[in-house]
């Protein structure tokens, strides 16, 4: 008997209107080991990702289209905070046995979609099936110009900075896990932790406006972050309690519930906006990047460690509060 073709089926589904694979490779050809939010090989950025049914995303929280969207933020984030551009991916799709038939086709169409629309050609993988879904995919991104930006790059004099606002994913989560009766009252918090939108580019935008400092995307946290920058560049990093741009939204939720918005801002994962620093000299940043929602919280000083300042002058050692999976 004929075999059954029903995963080269679901493969040619995924390839549906895929991106065009374009032949041009990077302009810079720089190699870089692991340890940041990508690595470099012959000048192309590479980073990979996975996201486990029930661990990163729920199908009785989500929509498939959420799922598969917050799976490919996750990977376009690593790409954008280097300063790149995502061209290729090798994606692996484990289908849950459980999934019903319409399930299963709305996830294969949020992958087939969800990558092409930015661009991103699809040239290879994997599908099995298993007990719970999963994706997995290796992203591949080129630089547009500049060298990359790397979370080494921080220099004493530099500020630090945050695109976006805080706290909204980690807010949302709560929401989800605490009150779910209430996620119509904050559904923007929610939307935010199952499908996050951020600027996919503003890592391009950073290197075409001459930042030069650290950069990475906030997907731990952005205490874990900090604390990142500072030990990968050799640096002391304090910021400002008042400065940081915590979510108008995760305000009001806080104050409801009476909950302390710190712990979002500084502790809430998978916001996937970036935290970078820069010399307070460069002009063209402050003129062209500012107003795309760039936030300052705070300064980079010789030394080590991350430390919180509050308007009186106090300062309080900041702790990487990185979730773990082990």
């Amino acid at each position: 008997m004929f075999p059954d073709l029903g995963e080269f089926r679901l493969v040619n589904k995924i390839l549906e209107n895929a991106a065009p694979f374009e032949h041009s490779g990077p302009v810079n050809r720089d190699w870089l080991n692991v340890g940041d939010d990508c690595a470099i090989f012959d000048g192309w950025l590479a980073t990979k990702d996975l996201s486990v049914e029930n661990v990163h995303f729920r199908m009785d929280w989500s929509t498939p289209e959420q799922a598969v969207e917050k799976h490919i933020v996750s990977n376009v984030s690593d790409i954008s905070a280097m300063g790149g551009v995502p061209r290729f991916a090798l994606f692996g799709l484990c289908v849950n046995k459980s999934w019903p038939a319409d399930l299963r086709d709305r996830v294969v169409k949020a992958v087939s979609e969800g990558f092409s629309r930015r661009g991103i050609a699809l040239i290879g993988g994997d599908t099995v099936s298993g007990e719970v879904g999963m994706f997995s995919t290796t992203l591949l991104g080129t630089l547009p110009s500049g060298k990359p930006l790397l979370r080494s790059g921080a220099r004493p004099g530099d500020r630090v900075y945050v695109a976006g606002t805080l706290g909204k994913s980690g807010a949302g989560l709560w929401i989800l896990m605490n009150r779910p009766q209430d996620a119509g009252r904050f559904q923007r918090l929610v939307d935010y932790h199952l499908a996050p939108k951020i600027d996919e580019r503003m890592g391009v935008k950073l290197l075409q406006a001459g930042v030069c400092g650290a950069c990475m995307d906030v997907s731990d946290g952005l205490s874990s972050e900090l604390n990142h920058l500072a030990f990968s560049s050799g640096v002391k990093i304090e910021i400002l309690r008042q400065n940081l741009p915590i979510d108008p939204e995760v305000l009001e939720m806080c104050r409801h519930y009476g909950l302390n918005p710190m712990d979002f801002a500084m502790n809430g994962g998978e916001e996937y906006q970036l935290v970078f620093s820069n010399s307070v000299k460069n002009d063209i940043f402050q003129n062209e990047v500012v107003s795309e929602g760039v936030h300052c919280i705070g300064t980079v000083f010789d030394g080590s460690g991350v430390y919180m300042v509050d308007p009186e002058g106090g300062k309080v050692i900041v702790n990487a509060q990185a979730w773990s999976h082990l």
